[in-house]
């Protein structure tokens, strides 16, 4: 039962996040976007999704998202008709001299990705941990979805 388990349902970066940018590596402070990303008040605080990897194993599935700076108290993971819902926030360091800063790549501000759950995985059963920046969430399988190993006799 490998394959496409958990599937995204929402995904606000569910497209490339680069596609106005047709040679990333080229880019110099004299564009307007990133002139206009460095010489305001204002910051680019858009909506993201955390990367997340998704494994399993004969007794559960395991989703991992990459959180870096963000406070657990910040996130909010629910199961809710077999859709779990992952939703936070990164934000920005208020105390930063923005002045000083002449290139911001990483995304701040709220997040949020969803997934549809597989029916045989028991919902009582969810733990999320969050540690060192990772977000980890097990989901465990019901026994009934769980491989069993059968004794073949020879007659």
């Amino acid at each position: 039962m490998k394959g496409n388990l958990i599937s995204p349902v929402k995904d606000f970066m569910s497209l490339d996040p680069f596609r106005l940018f047709p040679n990333r590596t080229e880019h110099s402070f004299e564009e307007p976007l990133l002139r206009s990303m460095i010489g305001t008040e204002e910051w680019p605080l858009k909506a993201w999704a955390p990367p997340c990897d998704i494994f399993e194993t004969d007794k559960e599935l395991v989703m991992k998202f990459e959180l870096p700076e963000v406070k657990k108290e910040d996130v909010e993971v629910k199961l809710e008709q077999n859709v779990l819902s992952l939703r936070g926030e990164r934000k920005f360091e208020e105390k930063t001299d923005r002045e000083n800063h002449h290139r911001v790549e990483r995304h701040y501000g709220e997040f949020m990705r969803s997934f549809n759950v597989p029916l045989y995985v028991d919902a009582t059963k969810i733990n999320a941990e969050f540690r060192d920046g990772v977000l980890t969430i097990t989901l465990p399988k019901n026994e009934e979805a769980r491989p069993k190993q059968i004794n073949v006799k020879v007659n």
